[in-house]
């Protein structure tokens, strides 16, 4: 039942606040958002206990580490990297970008580099950068004048504005991270409405927020999609940002059953009020022929299990296509080697609601699926789909995010690995539901061949991030980099949302975050599933954020090589 005097009651009190919110001087917001990032480490470990109770996980196992790395290390870090921000604007009057990190990826467009983003980014992430690509019309000249729009403005004849962040279920810093962008880079109030999923995380935020609840300018709301529903139709709610399905972002926007579907039809929106979101994705993952040796086959095997499985595959960049030149000799060995690390990778409870019927929809219009390991009350095998046609405009795997452990596979023609190149991303952009981010891996003797094909690939993927070698998540964790949908989406149109989060540069409007890593690394990344010491890792990675200190790498980097 909807408590509606509660929820009346909190958005009156955040209305009462938003002027003052909006109105109020740097520094005492950056007071704030230091608060928050205390917060955030003080709560950590008992956050993480909590979610690892919810999510079926065994405590101190290595699975434990992705609730560690996805929350309280990306919150702080994010926090982090934004509060460098602030107190740039704050002490220099704008965000500081050197020009030696511009480069020209177009006649009017320009790449930003923001990874590495300090000397410590740059010991443990060897290898790895991270540019934001600006929108068309950005350039060398004008990039100060579209960064951090909100402390350009005069806002003295202004009224606050109140923000509902419907939050996600699955990952921990989702929801805080939402409203850290609304309260700080858009400067409104929040009311986060929490998953019932993830709603134990609740009384954490509290603690961690406290500051900013205490003060009037957070509250926290609980329950279904009833409560949900009042809140959206709210006249004292002026802004939406959802992290969910597409389908929930259509019953808020236009409505349910026949009458929603006719105004869907018609771009005839019921709600009026300003909606971003982060809506997941069909996520490819593009394997650009060459010539792998055996080491190689394996590094990737386990990479794309890990991006298959991390949180038991629900995750909005969980690989869900792998793309496969047609003529590429080792397909069918790469095949076998990712097969090999699935089978030994313990099965997880399927925690997240609906899992077992859109396995069973997908799964039972393939009779090729290939299930590894046991389907149990609780539990879920991982499963390939292979041999998808690439001509089948019905295709599922292609249409629609299946939102569990489930990774279809199809393959293209290609007259040589350019040419495949070219195909896969038309395929992409034009087959593939959704625009959040896209793989590519690709062999540096492939690379130098077709280095300017490759380059023309990333700049044509419609996809808001795309990495090279690596898994798109990282593009979520780096905190710097922008995350969100390819710009251009509508109402009526929406595939992965509208806008971006993160982005602690402030960027007014980011195209796209492109990664780059190398083609293996060592040590193993702590983020693999097959890290032996992953859990090692992540809570020396929680110190190193919280506290960054060259003298803090040595101890990740050792247990970073004792669990490769």
């Amino acid at each position: 039942m909807v408590d509606q005097n509660r929820l009346d009651s909190d958005i009156d009190v955040l209305r009462a606040h938003a002027d003052t919110w909006l109105h109020m001087d740097l520094a005492s917001r950056i007071t704030y958002l230091e608060d928050v990032f205390d917060g955030t480490f003080a709560v950590a470990d008992d956050q993480v206990d909590a979610a690892v109770k919810a999510k079926g996980v065994k405590p101190g196992s290595a699975m434990a580490a992705e609730d560690y790395l996805a929350g309280p290390v990306v919150q702080g870090r994010t926090i982090r990297l934004m509060l460098d921000s602030l107190k740039q604007i704050r002490d220099q009057g704008q965000v500081q970008i050197k020009a030696k990190h511009i480069r020209d990826v177009g006649p009017d467009q320009i790449a930003v580099q923001v990874i590495p983003h300090d000397v410590a980014d740059t010991l443990l992430l060897t290898g790895f950068e991270a540019e934001i690509w600006q929108a068309p019309g950005i350039n060398r000249n004008n990039i100060s004048d579209n960064i951090a729009e909100f402390y350009r403005q005069d806002h003295s004849d202004q009224p606050g504005r109140v923000a509902l962040v419907l939050g996600a279920g699955n990952v921990a810093s989702i929801g805080p991270l939402d409203v850290i962008h609304k309260l700080f880079v858009e400067g409104q109030v929040c009311l986060l409405k929490m998953n019932p999923v993830n709603d134990y995380l609740g009384p954490f935020i509290e603690r961690a927020f406290k500051g900013l609840i205490d003060s009037g300018f957070m509250r926290l709301a609980y329950g279904g999609g009833d409560v949900g529903a009042y809140l959206c139709q709210h006249e004292n709610i002026d802004e939406i940002h959802i992290t969910g399905s597409n389908f929930t972002h259509d019953a808020i926007v236009f409505g349910t059953g026949e009458d929603g579907q006719r105004r869907k039809a018609e771009n005839q929106p019921r709600n009026h009020k300003r909606i971003t979101s982060e809506l997941g994705n069909v996520s490819p993952v593009i394997i650009v022929p060459g010539s792998w040796n055996q080491a190689e086959l394996r590094f990737h095997a386990e990479n794309i299990a890990t991006q298959m499985t991390n949180n038991g595959g629900f995750n909005c960049n969980a690989a869900k296509v792998l793309i496969f030149d047609e003529n590429w000799n080792q397909r069918t060995e790469f095949m076998d080697m990712l097969k090999s690390v699935l089978a030994k990778l313990p099965s997880r409870p399927a925690y997240y609601p609906g899992a077992e019927a859109r396995y069973d929809k997908f799964v039972d219009g393939h009779e090729q699926a290939i299930p590894i390991g046991e389907r149990t009350d609780s539990s879920l095998p991982w499963t390939l789909i292979p041999d998808c046609s690439s001509d089948d405009p019905n295709e599922i795997c292609f249409v629609e995010e299946s939102f569990c452990g489930i990774t279809a596979q199809t393959t293209l023609p290609g007259d040589d690995a350019a040419d495949f190149l070219k195909n896969a991303v038309d395929f992409c952009n034009e087959r593939l539901w959704g625009t959040l981010n896209a793989c590519i891996i690709v062999h540096p003797a492939t690379e130098k061949r077709i280095e300017a094909d490759l380059n023309t690939a990333i700049k044509d993927l419609r996809y808001g991030s795309v990495a090279i070698n690596h898994w798109p998540g990282l593009c979520y964790g780096m905190g710097a980099t922008a995350w969100g949908a390819y710009p251009g989406h509508t109402l009526d149109d929406i595939q992965s949302g509208i806008g971006f989060v993160h982005n602690t540069k402030l960027f007014d409007r980011p195209e796209k975050t492109v990664l780059r890593g190398p083609f293996k690394v060592f040590p193993k990344p702590p983020w693999f599933v097959t890290h032996k010491r992953s859990l090692a890792v992540a809570r020396r990675m929680v110190s190193m954020e919280k506290k960054p200190s060259l003298a803090k790498v040595p101890g990740i980097a050792w247990n970073a090589i004792k669990g490769s």
